[in-house]
């Protein structure tokens, strides 16, 4: 028989003998994943009623569905006649090799632990980190996703973010802004200082207690500088800080208060010369 009818001979007896497997367990790796898909959409949905935090609960589930995938695939290579201590001996291996490869991901699968664990912020929080800063949108097993202020997304890493210094304008229910007005010398202080106190306790937004805080801040070279202080509840607090400043602005100009800005007085001098 020619060589190449024995290669076709052999070729055809592979295919008969692990075709049916293949096809079966392509069949099995596309179901095992849709089952783990739903697994874990009912896991979520019991935790959601467990009232578990959505933190930890984005984060379980995300390891969860991991988990599921990795049981198909070891599943469908048994199926398809790889033998167990081979897969395991063969995984091992290449989990020593993607561990010592991946080592920064490991950090960040750390990191996203101790996150969930010591809970510095949460799914929802206002955050400063990383030279980031945004609302979070998600924690995931490896990434913290962040969204700005300008809709755009940043992409953290859990290691360097869990060892961070962050700044959560979301942890607690009241925040206090800060504004400073400057006026003329030559203005009356207690005019001025009066009618930013009336724009404070006109609002009701503002908390009364602590009560707000209006004094001298500086006296500037060209402006006497007043610090104004307020409490706010969380969910108003930009929307205080603009209107406070428009209502301040307008307030002044119907009262005749101007606002300084840097002038530069310049002096012209005729230089006369003698005739000789």
């Amino acid at each position: 028989m020619p060589k190449w009818e024995v290669i076709i001979t052999k070729v055809v007896e592979m295919a008969i003998l692990y075709l049916p497997k293949l096809l079966l367990g392509i069949v099995t790796l596309i179901i095992g994943f849709w089952m783990a898909k739903v697994l874990t959409r009912i896991l979520h949905r019991w935790l959601e009623r467990a009232k578990v935090e959505l933190t930890l609960r984005e984060f379980l589930t995300n390891i969860v569905s991991i988990l599921l995938k990795i049981l198909v695939v070891i599943s469908v290579a048994t199926m398809v006649g790889i033998q167990m201590t081979s897969f395991i001996a063969i995984i091992s291996a290449m989990a020593f090799a993607v561990g010592l490869a991946f080592q920064g991901s490991l950090s960040n699968f750390a990191g996203g632990v101790l996150i969930v664990l010591l809970k510095p912020f949460k799914i929802g929080d206002f955050i400063e980190a990383q030279g980031f800063s945004g609302t979070v949108e998600t924690i995931q097993i490896f990434h913290t996703i962040l969204r700005t202020p300008a809709n755009q997304i940043a992409v953290i890493p859990n290691g360097p973010l869990s060892n961070a210094n962050i700044l959560n304008y979301s942890s607690k229910e009241t925040r206090r802004n800060e504004w400073t007005f400057n006026i003329d010398y030559s203005e009356d202080y207690d005019k001025a200082r009066q009618l930013i106190l009336d724009i404070l306790e006109a609002d009701e937004r503002i908390l009364k207690e602590p009560a707000p805080f209006v004094r001298i801040g500086a006296l500037s070279s060209s402006s006497v500088d007043i610090k104004v202080r307020a409490w706010i509840p969380l969910a108003d607090f930009w929307n205080v800080n603009w209107d406070v400043l428009e209502a301040v602005k307008k307030s002044f100009d119907a009262n005749d208060i101007h606002i300084p800005f840097p002038q530069t007085d310049v002096h012209l001098y005729q230089r006369k010369t003698l005739n000789n």
